[in-house]
């Protein structure tokens, strides 16, 4: 009996195998078509009327969108996988669900400084824009090459990009940078900015007056003679973006 037994276990890895492997095979080659289907029965109403809504930094979502919830996209991202190809080929719908799923499947390593710049350029929401640096932008290794490009593009997506890399900078990794100057362009450019480079040079202003002491009253003063963003509305719970609430605020709590 012990080797009839032993004799059954010994079969069973192979089945196991055997019955895995399509499964697999099946998850590498996800279409376009089938996962764009994935999103659109994903999509909400409610979520698409909240994405249209305009706001301080810029326009809302257009028409090219699902709305399906930030959490639905991530469960459909684990599921899927990296996928690198899909990945492209969904950036290029300019579906805005599309595009946030992208930046989720994307493997970093395989594009290009030119790519990832037409990725960035080719942008038309805000919050894609963030979920671009979030997840592709900030770990790529020629960040720091497209950053000091981008500091003086005309381009508003690349403009919003690079100060939002250079804000992150600052908090990280400031050796080398050029504080005083860098308050000299935002007191003298962020006025008449698009509202989507106001919003990233805004956080870059707060993060030199957060975290510089010595620039501190001058990011200050900036924020009050620039008013930008003073009467933002704020969530129960929310920090203020004005620059001088968001500083104070934060420098409260370094004790």
């Amino acid at each position: 009996m012990a080797k009839k037994m032993t004799s059954k276990k010994a079969t069973k890895p192979k089945a196991a195998k055997a019955k895995t492997t399509p499964a697999r095979a099946k998850s590498k080659t996800v279409t376009l078509e089938e996962t764009l289907r994935q999103l659109k029965a994903l999509g909400n109403a409610g979520v698409r009327a909240q994405n249209a809504k305009s706001g301080p930094m810029g326009s809302g979502a257009g028409d090219n969108q699902f709305g399906v919830s930030r959490g639905d996209v991530r469960k459909l991202a684990n599921k899927i996988k990296t996928n690198h190809d899909l990945a492209l080929a969904l950036w290029k719908t300019g579906n805005i669900d599309a595009q946030f799923l992208a930046t989720l499947l994307i493997k970093v390593n395989l594009l290009s400084a030119d790519e990832l710049e037409r990725m960035v350029k080719s942008v038309t929401w805000v919050w894609v824009a963030d979920w671009l640096h979030s997840y592709v932008l900030k770990e790529h290794a020629d960040k720091e090459t497209l950053r000091k490009k981008w500091m003086t593009s005309d381009d508003r997506w690349a403009a919003r990009a690079g100060w939002q890399l250079t804000a992150g900078r600052v908090v990280k990794s400031p050796d080398g940078l050029d504080l005083v100057a860098l308050l000299d362009r935002i007191e003298k450019e962020m006025g008449a900015a698009a509202p989507e480079v106001q919003w990233t040079m805004n956080m870059c202003l707060a993060e030199i007056g957060i975290h510089f002491p010595k620039h501190r009253k001058r990011a200050l003063a900036i924020g009050e003679k620039l008013g930008i963003y003073r009467d933002y509305p704020c969530s129960k719970g929310c920090t203020s973006p004005f620059a001088p609430i968001w500083i104070n605020f934060m420098v409260s709590r370094q004790g």
